[in-house]
């Protein structure tokens, strides 16, 4: 989810697919290569980050057990955030 003019990117990762530190399980079934795919996947992710964050941007990852509500009011707070910082250099530009 991206809130362009706030220049905030949000990422919901699921458990699996982005090795949660709680709920990751190793894979049973072919181990080397899911483990490999999930290794490869943080790291993709951490490479979003930074190049986002060079680029301006705040980045928000959260993961799919966490509580929407909780989510959406961390969301609510960092878009309002930029948008205030904008505007007041908006009008002090």
């Amino acid at each position: 989810m991206v809130f362009g003019p706030a220049k905030v990117a949000v990422f919901i990762d699921g458990c699996y697919w982005h090795g949660c530190p709680e709920h990751y399980v190793p894979p049973k079934t072919n181990p080397g290569y899911w483990s490999d795919k999930v290794a490869r996947n943080m790291a993709r992710d951490r490479d979003t980050d930074q190049r986002l964050e060079e680029a301006g941007w705040t980045v928000l990852r959260f993961w799919e057990h966490e509580p929407s509500e909780d989510c959406a009011a961390r969301i609510a707070e960092e878009v309002e955030k930029r948008r205030s910082t904008a505007r007041k250099a908006k009008r002090e530009g």
